[in-house]
């Protein structure tokens, strides 16, 4: 029996009483239910309506115009860059191509290979700021073949989707950028012994997302919803960018650059290649040596290094770029009404002693974060309107937070 006075809802009739809530219109009413689930439907038909516009190729940023955005975040690793940026520019350019003729460009995926803490994930999520199609960063470590513990390689496809509101369309043009690739190497010679679950069977499913092919996406990623529907997602024109430390891969560069001395003078020249400059010689057949796969490797043409950070970048990195660590710093005390300002002396402090312990680029936070602990506590409970960091005190708290026994022990 319907109440006389109730207000009910015109498109399920159900009363104010048995719903949560009932919206009066100007002709009638709807439920909190059917308005729910009336943005459902809306949202699938957008959706579907959605169209993908065709890139112009003009309004595309040249290559050298993607370098010089990349130097306002990425301090130094030039060749990095320029590889990058005209792998993108080409992305474009493939995206926006006419087919006119018999001749279909390619596309060339990139692996990165250089140590932690060089800028290589930061280079990526640069990129993917200014970019016009879709972009994700993933990690590979997590990746196992289907059917064990971890998740599938289709996953991978599940972070381009949710970049794009899962509009196919767009996810099929993006970017995706495979972190940690090096961790998926094959474990040993004769992977015929034990299951490689995480190493070759993953670069075995690689394959055909690399080179193009249409797989099956699980919208909510795994295996965690059986019962989901699958999205077909064609890789043809996705470009895969992979990055990865390869800890050790020296080894074989230097033990391939020795095997190419003939005669006396030859041994004198090449003999001693400086260690530190070794990865900028680094070549395909290094990461087969490495425990990659050939088809892999010959599914990413494009091989870049990046160079470990020396002193003066390592310095520049606390300053120059936009989102600077002392900038970010700057910031967080003058939200506070607190004029910040670190002395010379100090910042060459800061980088001496990321240096002294083989932190890297991520060293330098965490020793400001250790030097700035106190200052963040205790000045904004005083009224004082200005503090400058001095070496002085740079070393008395990382003495007091006993930072350089930890690292020691490291």
């Amino acid at each position: 029996m319907k109440k006389k006075d109730e207000l009910h809802c015109s498109f399920c009739g159900r009363g104010a009483s048995e719903v949560e809530l009932i919206m009066p219109g100007a002709e009638g009413c709807i439920c909190n239910e059917c308005a729910e689930q009336a943005n459902n439907i809306a949202r699938e038909y957008l959706k579907k309506a959605s169209k993908v516009e065709d890139i112009d190729i003009l309004e595309v940023p040249k290559p050298k115009e993607i370098k010089e955005y990349l130097d306002q975040y990425v301090i130094g690793q030039d060749d990095a860059k320029r590889y990058l940026s005209v792998a993108v520019y080409n992305h474009y350019k493939r995206l926006s191509q006419k087919v006119t003729d018999d001749v279909e460009i390619e596309k060339s995926n990139i692996i990165m290979v250089g140590p932690t803490g060089t800028g290589k994930t930061l280079i990526a999520k640069t990129i993917a700021k200014m970019l016009k199609v879709p972009f994700a960063i993933v990690d590979a470590t997590v990746l196992t073949e289907a059917g064990y513990v971890g998740e599938d390689i289709e996953s991978l496809l599940t972070r381009l989707l949710q970049a794009c509101d899962y509009n196919v369309k767009q996810a099929e043009r993006g970017i995706v950028f495979i972190d940690e690739i090096d961790k998926i190497a094959r474990k040993g010679d004769n992977p015929s012994i034990t299951r490689d679950v995480s190493g070759e069977g993953v670069q075995q499913g690689l394959l055909k997302l690399l080179e193009g092919s249409i797989v099956n996406v699980p919208p909510q990623g795994g295996r965690k919803h059986p019962e989901q529907k699958m999205i077909p997602v064609d890789t043809k024109n996705v470009l895969f960018i992979c990055g990865g430390a390869f800890e050790g891969i020296e080894r074989q560069i230097a033990l391939r650059l020795n095997t190419h001395v003939v005669g006396y003078g030859a041994a004198n020249k090449h003999s001693r290649v400086e260690r530190e400059r070794l990865l900028h010689f680094v070549a395909p057949q290094d990461l087969k040596a490495f425990g990659l796969i050939p088809e892999i490797v010959g599914r990413l043409p494009i091989l870049t290094n990046l160079e470990p950070l020396d002193r003066d970048a390592l310095r520049r990195i606390l300053t120059e770029p936009k989102n600077a660590i002392v900038k970010q710093y700057v910031k967080l005390m003058e939200m506070d009404g607190v004029a910040l300002s670190f002395a010379d002396e100090a910042l060459d402090c800061i980088v001496d002693k990321a240096i002294e312990y083989k932190l890297g680029a991520r060293g330098l936070r965490s020793i400001v974060e250790t030097i700035m602990v106190d200052v963040m506590y205790n000045m904004p409970s005083t009224k004082k309107k200005k503090f400058e960091v001095t070496k002085d005190y740079c070393l008395e708290q990382l003495e007091k937070a006993n930072f350089e026994a930890m690292h020691q022990i490291n």
